[in-house]
Parts: C-alpha cells; sequence; structure tokens
C-alpha cells in the first residue's frame, strides 16, 4: 500500500504570493511577506521582512523593516533596518534606510537618504519648493 502523501509546512509567519498572481491594492500585515508573482499598490509591513523574489514586478510605495530585492520595484522604499538590492534587482524609486546593500550588477536609480540613530524613520522627504510664474516685465523705452 502506498504511504499518503505529506503535506507541506507553511510557516505562519510568512506568507507568499506566488508567481502566478498579479494583484493590486493595498496590503499591511504583521508577518513577513514574499512576493514572486506581480503587485501595484502599498505595501506596510513595519517590523517585519519583505521580499522581491527574482521574477517579481512591484509597483508600490514600500514600508517594512526590512526590504530583500532580487526582482523589479518601481517606487519609494523607507525601512527600519535596511534593504538590500541583489544582482537580479532592479529598483527605480527613492530608498530611505539606517543601511542600504547594493551587489554589484544590480540597478538603481533614484535617490538614497541614510537616516542615522535617531532620526525617525518614517519622516516623509521635504516638500518640493512651489515654483511661481515667470512675471513679464513690460518691455524698455529708450530714452
Amino acid at each position: 500500500m502506498a504511504e499518503p502523501a505529506k503535506p507541506s509546512v507553511v510557516d505562519p509567519g510568512r506568507t507568499q504570493f506566488g508567481r502566478s498572481l498579479a494583484v493590486k491594492g493595498d496590503v499591511s500585515g504583521n508577518e513577513d511577506l514574499t512576493i514572486f508573482g506581480q503587485f501595484e499598490g502599498t505595501v506596510n509591513v513595519q517590523g517585519h521582512c519583505l521580499t522581491i523574489g527574482p521574477e517579481g514586478k512591484v509597483k508600490a510605495e514600500i514600508q517594512a523593516a526590512r526590504v530583500v530585492i532580487h526582482g523589479s520595484v518601481h517606487g519609494n522604499i523607507s525601512v527600519r533596518e535596511r534593504v538590500e538590492i541583489y544582482k537580479s534587482g532592479h529598483v527605480v524609486g527613492d530608498l530611505i534606510a539606517p543601511g542600504i546593500s547594493i551587489e554589484d550588477g544590480a540597478y538603481f536609480k533614484g535617490k538614497i537618504e541614510i537616516l542615522r540613530e535617531g532620526e525617525h524613520e518614517s519622516v516623509p522627504p521635504p516638500p518640493l519648493p512651489s515654483l511661481k510664474p515667470a512675471v513679464a516685465l513690460p518691455p524698455r523705452v529708450a530714452s
């Protein structure tokens, strides 16, 4: 008689979006998250790790304790601990973190703000100065 198949082990502290998933919306939670598929929206896993798998494609504003990128991210990333971009990673967006690691061969386009101890991690960057339209001066009259 054949032995019954053993159920796969599920880690209750980690959620995964599989390769075939395409999700739009807002995700927040109190556990680690790995995205292998496509996601568009916002991700808030403060205190936990967000991992983007090698085939993952994410367009989102991200807040987490740590972000590990093997795939593609378009959007700003704010973390309390560290952002790690590996060789297969592709990031377009601004990073705010106390620690950043970019492996040789990874692609990054954006600004980096390194937080020091005692600075607020969730402070958004200051707003850009507002531009005022140019004022046209009346033509000069030759005297």
